[in-house]
């Protein structure tokens, strides 16, 4: 399968790099089979940084493979397991879990405020997960190890930015 990373440089050999923020997933190497998703997180990622242009990277990724050989976390949708996760990681705490990849939903800005609500005690846990079901989510991929990026093969990059036509 084809899988895509968004930055504002190309990605030719990924690295897992330290994060100066907790993310959802813990530290890695962040990529997502949607092109859309892709794209919006390389526009972000270049207002940000006030750089110039939104870059796609292109992986091939073998699921099956990769399943096969790797400790695998993987959430479907958002659920009650999902929250915990993603509230562990992105407060640093440990999660128990061992693992070499992560896969599930990415915690948009709207699922943010919901965590945040939920961190705060204003939501339920039912309550959260209710309210994450009705959000339009998308995925995300870690890649957690240097193990697991072997299993991320780079492709091709091309310019996101508007008008390009590539």
């Amino acid at each position: 399968m084809t899988i895509y990373h968004g930055s504002d440089v190309a990605v030719i050999e990924p690295k897992i790099l330290s994060a100066n923020r907790f993310l959802d997933f813990g530290e890695g190497f962040y990529t997502t089979s949607s092109y859309e998703q892709a794209r919006r997180w390389a526009q972000r990622i270049t207002d940000v940084r006030k750089s110039k242009v939104p870059i796609i990277s292109f992986y091939d990724f073998d699921i099956d493979k990769a399943k096969s050989d790797l400790q695998i976390i993987q959430f479907d949708d958002p659920s009650a397991e999902w929250l915990n996760f993603v509230v562990a990681c992105r407060s640093g705490k440990e999660t128990g879990y061992k693992y070499d990849m992560a896969m599930g939903p990415v915690a948009n800005d709207n699922v943010y405020e919901t965590i945040r609500l939920f961190e705060i005690g204003v939501y339920s846990k039912d309550e959260a997960i209710i309210r994450l079901k009705i959000e339009k989510v998308y995925n995300q991929i870690l890649f957690h190890s240097e193990k697991a990026l072997k299993y991320c093969i780079y492709i091709k990059h091309e310019n996101a930015g508007k008008g390009s036509n590539e």
